[in-house]
């Protein structure tokens, strides 16, 4: 296994997810309108949840006995504060963070098994809020998936 660049992707991963919780907390801040309540709790429940899995990843990098990063990710903001603008910016900060789980999972297959799960339960979670965010961005009776940027989500 190539610990120099699991420890750069785990750092990775530590800034996306330290990223997502500067979103979603900014996010929850700047709904309007009587829908508001719920989808504050939904957004502020995705910014306790990134710092979990931040902390995970910086246990990770430290158990590994590297030096966890202080950086943050990209912090991708249209300034389109609607309710869809918000969930499209969140899918394409999801699939960023699942790209970099996957990429950790294909260095420590058949390596290190605490890694391989580590990375197959947290690319299991993103695929389901990725999946979640989603249905909420379509319409009432519209059946298959979101698209985005020519990609089907």
């Amino acid at each position: 296994m190539d610990k120099e660049m699991v420890l750069k992707t785990l750092n990775r991963i530590l800034e996306l997810e330290l990223a997502g919780v500067v979103h979603y907390t900014h996010y929850a801040l700047m709904i309007y309108g009587y829908n508001r309540i719920p989808i504050v709790d939904w957004l502020q429940k995705q910014a306790d949840e990134g710092l979990v899995h931040a902390r995970q990843a910086g246990e990770l990098v430290t158990g590994l006995g590297g030096h966890p990063s202080l950086g943050i990710g990209s912090l991708l903001e249209t300034h389109t504060h609607d309710i869809g603008a918000i969930l499209r910016e969140s899918l394409a900060h999801e699939a960023e963070a699942l790209q970099a789980y996957y990429e950790l999972l294909g260095l420590a297959k058949d390596q290190d098994i605490r890694l391989e799960e580590y990375a197959r339960s947290m690319i299991f979670a993103e695929t389901a809020h990725q999946d979640a965010v989603n249905k909420m961005l379509r319409t009432p009776g519209q059946l298959g998936s979101f698209v985005m940027e020519g990609q089907i989500m």
